[in-house]
């Protein structure tokens, strides 16, 4: 039946002329999914660069100045803005970190249990709001249960990335993909009504997202967690995680040292030495940061990081001798008025990404040493002053335990560690709840649109001090919101210049030898590995269009395609770079590039047809 229509559909297409027009949009979108894929220039600065070449070849690209710089009003982006605001205001309450510790009150030294607390409380905490923050806020708390349960957080750290992305296709604002694609769905019903779409209605695809995060909890509680390795043993100190034994040592200035009577920021000054002074111990004695200035006395103990080669040109070169074995993280965290010893991992928006330590102020702002950098699952232990820091690089930092409390209440940084010491605004989680309910219940019962819902709760969150109005500006990825304005003229222009109505009938002729479902199937797998490689809301942008055009060309409904496209650009699961949650684990689990393949591959191929037969039961795929 699906074969037979189709066919019919697509003999009846009359084929689109490649203009001029066409090439040079389509020229551009093979410059950003480069520049996407390869990240030479971070994706934000990509979709801006885009935006302004359409704009500069207008009479190609048909995208006038007022188009071009319609994404920073677009509804989509206004949305995103607001929905990240409302998430940093659930945040200041501590409520997530409320619920997460009796998760590991019940959880507590069962594996199974830890992970399907996880998974469940992760889930629907993403449905309600967006999930990148969700998983920004729990990775502290699923990096300590791992170690205090005696379980290894690759075991968790993953399963947690994944469930948020699952939670994420429940409601709109689960993530800013539905958002975006809400909006296109809109405009495109608007501007072509015979397509039949839509806005998507708060619990519009509801119940296709519960089927799809039922199926993802399974396969992760049963496939998944036989998949994920241990990369990180349970009972393994961040020193030995780091294999900094060959990185520490304790030396001792003895009497005819050439260092007495000197300060340490003086020396290790010289021939550009990699060597950092963590501690100095003098009469048992431990002193920390600030130790620029600290004069260095006989039989001073000097604890360093630095490589073996340089160890040895230091203790030849001014007198030094070591003393005992390699320092362990005990020894660096030796009492509470130590320093201690976490990972730090950079999210998108971050001051530090695309800065190095030597060109950042990172360690001046914060007293910290940085004892090692782990960057796309290597691990550098020396040298690393001048890496490139990309979104998701995690930092081993010793810092004194005040920095450390700026560092998790700073929204530049994910501190893999829950600290006692953050204060939340407790008395303000019935004003917090109330708000977010209000948010989801107003478009729900069509009385506000879902934009104007969203501004009015960040109002409401500042009205009744569960933010700050200091705090507005700090809590919004800029990134994203100029991602979004970037790449949302470049839809405009596929579909003016005719570009997605060809790329639909290219796609719509595979109709002569699939059924419907079958190129439906299609357009999932097409996305989800686009997304794998470039920005989620880039390729629902370039895909959504398409697909559109494709659906109108073998008389299939658009409405479950746009729902395929989607629901795929949501759950990128096959690359630690195909979402931003991957992101964030791929440090504090020690995780390779493979090991999101390994576990993500079965788990995308399971839900596109999940997705797709789910789509057809419940919509159809008929126009």
């Amino acid at each position: 039946m699906f074969f037979s229509s189709a066919s019919l559909a697509v003999q009846g297409v009359a084929s689109t002329p490649v203009t001029v027009e066409m090439l040079v949009v389509f020229a551009l979108i093979f410059l950003a999914l480069v520049l996407f894929a390869t990240e030479w220039y971070p994706i934000d600065v990509t979709a801006i660069l885009v935006m302004v070449l359409l704009m500069i070849l207008e009479p190609w690209t048909q995208i006038s100045p007022q188009e071009g710089l319609s994404g920073f009003a677009n509804p989509a982006t206004i949305t995103v803005l607001a929905m990240l605001i409302l998430s940093t205001g659930i945040n200041r309450t501590g409520i997530v970190q409320l619920i997460s510790r009796k998760m590991a009150a019940f959880a507590g030294t069962d594996q199974r249990k830890q992970l399907g607390a996880t998974i469940g409380v992760t889930g629907p905490i993403s449905g309600l709001i967006n999930n990148t923050p969700v998983v920004a806020i729990l990775v502290p708390v699923i990096a300590d249960l791992a170690h205090n349960g005696k379980t290894s957080p690759s075991k968790l750290l993953i399963p947690l990335s994944f469930a948020s992305m699952l939670g994420g296709t429940l409601t709109l604002i689960g993530t800013s993909t539905n958002i975006l694609a809400s909006n296109i769905a809109a405009q495109l019903g608007a501007e072509s009504p015979e397509l039949g779409l839509h806005a998507f209605g708060m619990f519009e695809f509801t119940k296709l997202g519960i089927v799809v995060f039922v199926v993802g909890a399974i396969y992760l509680m049963t496939v998944g967690v036989r998949l994920l390795p241990k990369r990180i043993p349970a009972d393994e100190d961040l020193v030995e995680e780091y294999a900094l034994q060959e990185y520490l040592a304790d030396v001792v200035a003895p009497a005819n040292s050439s260092l007495i009577g000197q300060p340490v920021e003086k020396a290790f000054g010289k021939d550009d030495l990699d060597i950092d002074v963590l501690q100095l111990i003098r009469d048992g004695e431990r002193f920390s940061d600030p130790l620029a200035r600290k004069e260095i006395r006989e039989n001073d103990t000097l604890r360093l990081r630095t490589n073996r080669e340089t160890l040895e040109h230091i203790m030849d070169a001014q007198g030094l001798a070591l003393t005992g074995g390699p320092p362990t993280e005990e020894d660096l965290n030796s009492d509470e008025d130590e320093p201690v010893l976490v990972e730090i991992v950079i999210p998108s928006g971050s001051f530090l990404v695309n800065e190095t330590l030597a060109s950042s102020t990172f360690r001046q702002r914060y007293d910290a040493n940085v004892l090692a950098f782990r960057t796309r699952g290597d691990v550098v232990r020396d040298r690393f002053e001048d890496i490139s820091i990309r979104v998701g690089d995690t930092l081993l930092v010793q810092a004194p335990p005040d920095s450390l409390t700026r560092l998790v209440e700073n929204e530049d940084f994910i501190v893999a560690h829950e600290f006692d010491e953050v204060t939340y605004r407790s008395e303000k989680i019935p004003f917090a709840v109330c708000i977010i309910a209000g948010v989801v219940a107003l478009p729900a019962l069509n009385i506000l649109p879902i934009v104007v819902s969203a501004l009015a709760g960040v109002v409401a969150m500042i009205f009744t001090g569960v933010l700050k109005p200091t705090e507005l500006y700090s809590s919004v990825e800029w990134n994203v919101i100029f991602l979004l304005a970037g790449v949302i003229p470049l839809g405009i222009a596929l579909q003016q210049t005719g570009a997605a109505a060809l790329l639909g009938n290219a796609v719509a002729s595979t109709a002569t030898f699939l059924p419907t479902i079958g190129v439906l199937w299609m357009f999932y797998l097409v996305t989800g590995l686009l997304t794998s490689v470039i920005s989620n809301n880039a390729s629902i942008v370039l895909m959504i269009p398409v697909a559109a055009s494709a659906a109108q060309s073998i008389g299939a409904n658009a409405f479950a395609f746009v729902l395929a496209v989607t629901f795929a650009a949501s759950t990128a699961f096959m690359t630690p770079i195909g979402y931003q949650t991957n992101l964030f684990v791929y440090g504090p689990g020690g995780y390779t590039f493979s090991d999101f393949l390994r576990v993500g591959a079965p788990l995308q191929l399971l839900l596109s047809v999940v997705t797709v037969v789910g789509i057809a039961f419940f919509w159809g795929i008929r126009a």
